[in-house]
């Protein structure tokens, strides 16, 4: 019987660090499951963005100055350019619920302050209608990029990009 007593004093100590290392690996891949729900790391090809890998977090609420990765709005000038199921787009966002965009001249405005110009015409040559005016609703954003070709806020088929559209915000890596 002391027999007994000393042999499950020897193991007791050996299994409780078993189930402890168990219950620690459980917690860490939990934790790295939630992580990995809410980030992302995002590849970028497009030429509108300097940046070719961007850190998604799914998480942060968009800010004026800010990447974010969107689902852009179907239409048929997008599925023209990009396909029946064009990849994410990243722009940075140049307004926020509240500002005031305006145009005038084809050049983009937020709060008075000059943020793109939008071209009469696509690369193809197809026109391009003006994007959205006025105040921007609630839960929306006004995103535009520096280059040229950028396809965003400053035309009506994409307009303003609202919560359900946005991924998250990005932050550059390379």
């Amino acid at each position: 019987m002391a027999s007994v007593s000393r042999d499950l004093k020897a193991v007791l100590p050996r299994r409780l660090a078993i189930w402890a290392g168990l219950g620690a690996i459980v917690l860490a891949l939990n934790s790295l499951s939630a992580f990995a729900r809410d980030h992302a790391l995002m590849i970028n090809i497009s030429p509108s963005l300097p940046y070719w890998a961007i850190w998604l977090d799914r998480t942060a609420t968009p800010k004026r100055g800010d990447i974010i990765l969107f689902d852009p709005p179907p239409s048929e000038l997008l599925e023209k350019h990009f396909g029946k199921e064009p990849k994410p787009f990243g722009k940075h966002v140049m307004g926020v619920a509240g500002d005031r965009v305006t145009e005038n001249k084809r050049i983009f405005y937020v709060n008075g302050k000059p943020v793109a110009t939008a071209k009469t015409h696509s690369k193809r040559g197809e026109p391009l209608e003006l994007g959205p005016t006025g105040v921007i609703p609630p839960g929306c954003v006004f995103v535009a990029t520096s280059h040229k070709d950028g396809f965003d806020s400053r035309y009506a088929a994409i307009g303003w990009i609202c919560r359900p559209r946005i991924f998250g915000v990005g932050r550059p890596i390379l």
